[in-house]
């Protein structure tokens, strides 16, 4: 069966894939918890910065960053991930919006934007337009942090991305700050992560 005629629900790049997920609990991208580079990341900052989180799903991190007095917008374009987000949200002061990353109007310039599990359930097709969004979104001095799914794995998603090929993406624009292991993988994950910081030049 060609890309062109799968159903909705069988295209990563569709919203209906995400919703089928979340509506019958299938999320093993979803950590339950914040992890811990991440964490240590936001508390070596020496003051809060506005945080754009593309897909994301249960919004953890977004809570966190919440309780730190962090201004962050959470946007994913699963309205069953949306639904998932505001129960662990609860009264948390996040901007939870339902919308598309590629065409979203940011309400405010944007300082940090924060990668977990949205690249990698991107299809390949859509790893260009992605590299040259986040540089659209962040002014010079401006900061992609987050974990990267360094791996060959064609099947996805989680589709796996070579250091070199994420490198083409982001190295005319990007300059790599920090590139680290990471302790913490959940199984899906695991062994093929890293925690990486890409400063906007």
């Amino acid at each position: 069966m060609s890309e062109a005629i799968k159903p909705p629900e069988q295209r990563p790049e569709h919203p209906d894939f995400w919703c089928k997920r979340f509506g019958e609990g299938i999320t093993p991208w979803d950590a339950g918890k914040v992890p811990a580079a991440f964490a240590d990341y936001i508390a070596r900052q020496p003051a809060p910065l506005n945080t754009l989180i593309p897909g994301c799903g249960s919004a953890w991190e977004a809570a966190h960053l919440a309780e730190l007095g962090w201004p962050v917008t959470a946007l994913d374009f699963s309205p069953a991930a949306i639904e998932t987000a505001r129960r662990v949200l609860g009264q948390a002061s996040v901007d939870l919006l339902c919308a598309d990353f590629f065409t979203f109007s940011p309400a405010r310039p944007i300082a940090l934007i924060y990668e977990r599990a949205f690249l990698c359930a991107l299809p390949r097709k859509l790893w260009a337009e992605w590299g040259q969004r986040v540089a659209d979104l962040l002014p010079a001095g401006g900061r992609l942090a987050g974990y990267f799914f360094l791996c060959e794995q064609p099947k996805g998603p989680p589709f796996g991305i070579l250091p070199t090929q994420l490198e083409a993406l982001l190295q005319d624009n990007f300059e790599r700050i920090e590139d680290t292991e990471v302790s913490d993988s959940i199984p899906v994950f695991a062994g093929r992560e890293r925690w990486q910081v890409w400063r906007r030049r």
